[in-house]
């Protein structure tokens, strides 16, 4: 009996001793705690086990953010901050806009006769043009627009302002019949100088080069033109060419000289002389329900004509927001 219980009470202790330990040892499938990361890096979890792990590596998450200056639009396209306010602009304010970018080039308005450098069948082109304002051609395109009898370059042309691109558009068509489309901008910005008559004059330097696509489509040589005004009765207009990626030489200058007296440049009142549509001074007189009104050109003639009433209220609401 003796023997039985301390057999028993050797038993029970042993049991015990195994069970401590095994709640003393570490599991072997337990990982360790992985060490502590500086932030902003990334976290690499590995065990402490003699087999070979690959540590698994947690990216921090990448923040997307729209283009500087850039709108999505409904249709999900992203637009330039530029582009969404031409897009937002009424076609009041458009007109508006182009206008008053044309305004400082009515310099150009009226009749010129220009003469090339270069010479064609052994003399040199002369021809005869005149610059009126487009007001009739697309409504909510204003533009000035030429026609020559037979320059080589711009029999027809029509200048105007893109507000989406912020560029002048040059849309020629040559004595062939062939078009070319043009952008650019002032290379020389518009400023008065005081002539040798003591009066003021204006002069500036437009430079347009032909687009890519409309110099594939006339062949394969680009052209870039420029409007080099140098007083208010002389501009000369500056044809260079290149093929390829060459760079662009000279090929001919046409000196342009007004016909008759030039036009008055002050961009302030002309008083009751004011153009009704393009603000510069008036040369012929129109009337509309009795009341006489001036304009600069034909262009605006024609235009005022077509709807008198409209060019009326716009120079209403001018003269209201001016006060």
């Amino acid at each position: 009996m003796k023997f039985t219980s301390c057999f028993c009470l050797m038993f029970v202790l042993l049991v015990a001793g195994c069970s401590e330990q095994s709640a003393n040892s570490p599991s072997q499938s337990e990982s360790p705690t992985p060490e502590t990361v500086p932030t902003g890096q990334p976290t690499v979890a590995a065990t402490r086990s003699e087999s070979a792990v690959e540590p698994v590596v947690t990216q921090e998450p990448m923040e997307f953010k729209p283009l500087s200056g850039a709108v999505s639009t409904s249709d999900g396209a992203v637009k330039s901050s530029s582009e969404s306010a031409a897009v937002q602009l009424s076609a009041e304010q458009k007109i508006s806009v182009i206008m008053a970018k044309l305004k400082p080039l009515q310099v150009m308005l009226g009749a010129w006769r220009g003469t090339t450098r270069r010479e064609y069948d052994g003399f040199k082109a002369v021809d005869v043009h005149e610059w009126v304002w487009d007001l009739r051609s697309q409504l909510n395109q204003p533009a000035l627009a030429s026609a020559s009898d037979r320059s080589p370059y711009l029999k027809q042309a029509s200048l105007t302002w893109n507000p989406t691109d912020s560029v002048f558009e040059l849309t020629a068509t040559d004595l062939n019949g062939l078009q070319r489309t043009f952008t650019g901008d002032y290379t020389d910005p518009v400023h008065e100088i005081v002539g040798p008559d003591d009066k003021l004059h204006r002069v500036f330097r437009l430079e347009l080069t032909q687009t890519d696509e409309s110099a594939k489509q006339a062949g394969g040589d680009r052209w870039q033109v420029s409007f080099a005004q140098q007083e208010n009765n002389r501009y000369l207009l500056e044809v260079d060419k290149r093929r390829g990626t060459a760079a662009f030489r000279r090929f001919d200058t046409v000196s342009t000289q007004r016909e008759g007296t030039s036009f008055a440049l002050s961009d302030s009142s002309y008083g009751e002389k004011e153009c009704i549509i393009s603000q510069g001074l008036g040369t012929t007189s129109v009337s509309w329900k009795g009341k006489s009104y001036w304009v600069c050109c034909s262009g605006c003639k024609a235009a005022f004509e077509e709807d008198p009433e409209t060019w009326i209220a716009r120079a209403e609401k001018r003269k209201n927001e001016q006060k």
